[in-house]
């Protein structure tokens, strides 16, 4: 198949999980079309089967606010006839839908009927396209997709709650390349160099949104190390990073912990982690704890939005509900003190991430992608 994504370039997840989908689609013999605005970040051009088209946006001094949906549209109309794509899959619903549904209808006037799949990630329903400024759009973009899914069950629901949603939506979860995850032969990083050998390694990824509530991440590590010796890598940059800096000095910790900021060594901190805390108010799906999972490092999360469907209470690790900070420092714990439990949580974690391995998840989009051509044929 000829199939064209449509995604964010930077570090977020749903930019991510579209690069690695188009990556291993290409992998599977498919032609795969990135068109975005800069090249995606793990985007590697070295497969034949990969294409970037860049999105370039004119300036006129008429527009205060350059018109990306307008660019992008046009760019996807050019990009479908030139190489003959046959199907678009659009990560987002605003703008990457929107602008999807204007090409289709741009195409359709030329005699060409193209199918389009979105892939709703969270922020786009949850937060962003939840504003009465745009929920209109997003409503019409999700009701005018010929295929839509979610990242998750709870994701689904929301969508439903909040939108006059009229299309069935299919849950396929986000995923994890586990043989490129596991390569550990790339890991150079020793354990040393992060903590003493009695102490255990407990380790937070994200962008220090509110949303992943990082007072409670040190509060939560606070309690652990009064018990048992141990150190916090807190691995990501936002705008909370400063006030945990902060509440790590007022707590006498911060000779305990680490912060690294962006950095490029993921990997090789989760290898060497005990243990991994998500506390976050929510999460569409939960895609750090299951790259902590896939290297076999158990996760302490709250109940909210996806990470149920990720993170297996009692199995993978403990769930809370949100803010219960006691709960879940008495959960950690009772990973942490024994060898032989965190030793069974770490088997338990790895197990349950092989479920969500892309070459499970993968398929389940190529049949997605073969229904809507069969069904847009069958319209003309």
């Amino acid at each position: 198949m000829k199939i064209a994504i449509v995604c964010y370039p930077t570090f977020g997840g749903s930019g991510v999980v579209a690069t690695e989908l188009g990556l291993e689609l290409a992998h599977r013999g498919h032609e795969i079309h990135f068109i975005t605005y800069r090249q995606p970040v793990r985007l590697a051009l070295l497969n034949p089967n990969v294409h970037y088209h860049e999105v370039n946006v004119p300036e006129y001094p008429l527009f205060h606010y350059q018109p990306y949906e307008l660019a992008l549209s046009s760019k996807l109309v050019d990009m479908v006839k030139l190489y003959k794509i046959e199907v678009l899959h659009v990560h987002y619903a605003i703008p990457h839908a929107y602008a999807g549904y204007m090409a289709k209808q741009m195409l359709k006037d030329e005699g060409i009927n193209i199918p389009m799949v979105t892939t709703l990630h969270g922020t786009d329903i949850t937060l962003v396209g939840n504003h009465p400024f745009y929920k209109p759009a997003v409503s019409f973009s999700i009701n005018k997709s010929d295929v839509v899914t979610s990242v998750s069950q709870s994701l689904k629901d929301d969508t439903y709650n909040l939108f006059p949603i009229e299309k069935d939506i299919h849950v396929i979860p986000n995923f994890i390349e586990l043989d490129k995850t596991r390569n550990e032969s790339l890991i150079s990083c020793q354990r040393s160099v992060m903590a003493q050998k009695e102490e255990r390694i407990v380790t937070h990824i994200s962008n220090f949104r509110k949303v992943k509530r990082i007072p409670d991440v040190v509060k939560i590590f606070y309690k652990i190390q009064q018990q048992i010796p141990a150190k916090l890598m807190m691995v990501g940059d936002g705008p909370e990073k400063a006030k945990a800096e902060e509440l790590c000095e007022e707590l006498g910790i911060q000779d305990k912990v680490i912060f690294f900021g962006n950095s490029n060594e993921i990997d090789q901190i989760l290898s060497y982690s005990d243990l991994f805390l998500l506390p976050s108010e929510t999460e569409s799906f939960g895609l750090a704890a299951l790259e902590a999972m896939a290297w076999s490092v158990p996760v302490i999360s709250s109940n909210s939005g996806g990470l149920p469907e990720v993170n297996f209470d009692g199995e993978s690790g403990y769930l809370s509900n949100v803010g219960d900070i006691d709960n879940m420092a008495e959960n950690a714990l009772k990973i942490l003190k024994d060898d032989k439990i965190l030793e069974q949580f770490r088997t338990n974690a790895l197990n349950i991430a092989k479920r969500f391995d892309i070459k499970n998840i993968l398929p389940l989009y190529e049949n997605l992608y073969i229904q809507a051509i069969k069904e847009t044929r069958c319209e003309k």
